[in-house]
C-alpha cells in the first residue's frame, strides 16, 4: 500500500525558460501526486499560463487531490481543461470585485468514480465537465453568492451559481440557473 502523506519537494516545470511554473506539492498527497504522473507538470503550466491574479494554480491543483473511501480523485482528462478557463476567470474576477483571496477551491473537476462518492452529487454534475467550482472566500457565503449573481447579471458569463452555508457552486454551464 502507497503512502498517503503530503508530499513535501517542490516541482519545477519549463515550457520555455521566461515561462517556469514552480509548484510546491507540500501538502499534497504523495500517492495523488504519483498518480497524476506528467499531467501535473502539464496542468500546473496550463493553469499558470492564465495568468489569474487571485487563483492559484497550488489552490486549483489541491481541489483535485482528494480521496473518498479508496477512490482518488484525479486531474482532468487533458481534453477538458479548456472548459475550466472561463469558471476560474469568474472566481478570478468576483475575488477583485469582494476584494478578498480565495481561501479555498473546495471542489473542481470531479473524476465519475469519486464523484459517485461524493454525498448530494448528481451523476451529470458539472465538476465532471470540467466547467464548476465550488468556492471559500473569508467572508460569509452569502455574500460571495449575492456578488457572483451580480456579476452575472450584468453579463460576465452565464451560469449556475449555487448557494451554501459555507461555499458558493460557480459554473459556466451556458445557462442562468439559481439554487
Amino acid at each position: 500500500m502507497a503512502s498517503s502523506t503530503p508530499a513535501s519537494a517542490f516541482f519545477f516545470s519549463k515550457k520555455r525558460e521566461s515561462e517556469a511554473i514552480r509548484l510546491d506539492l507540500s501538502g499534497l498527497p504523495e500517492e495523488w501526486v504519483r498518480l497524476q504522473g506528467r499531467n501535473l507538470a502539464d496542468y500546473a503550466n496550463y493553469i499558470g499560463g492564465m495568468k489569474l491574479r487571485y487563483v492559484s494554480t497550488k489552490k486549483v491543483i489541491e481541489a483535485h487531490a482528494k480521496r473518498r473511501g479508496t477512490v482518488w480523485n484525479s486531474l482532468p482528462p487533458k481534453s477538458l481543461w479548456r472548459n475550466m478557463v472561463a469558471t476560474l476567470r469568474v472566481v478570478d474576477r468576483l475575488a477583485a470585485e469582494i476584494n478578498q483571496p480565495v481561501e479555498e477551491i473546495v471542489s473542481a473537476y470531479r473524476a465519475p468514480a469519486y464523484n459517485a462518492r461524493c454525498a448530494g452529487a448528481k451523476t451529470g454534475s458539472w465538476h465532471q465537465a470540467n466547467v464548476a467550482v465550488d468556492v471559500k472566500f473569508p467572508v460569509r457565503a452569502v455574500v460571495v453568492t449575492t456578488s457572483v449573481r451580480s456579476l452575472r447579471d450584468r453579463g460576465l458569463f452565464k451560469g449556475g451559481v449555487g448557494s451554501y452555508w459555507n461555499f458558493t457552486h460557480i459554473d459556466t454551464r451556458g445557462q442562468s440557473v439559481d439554487w
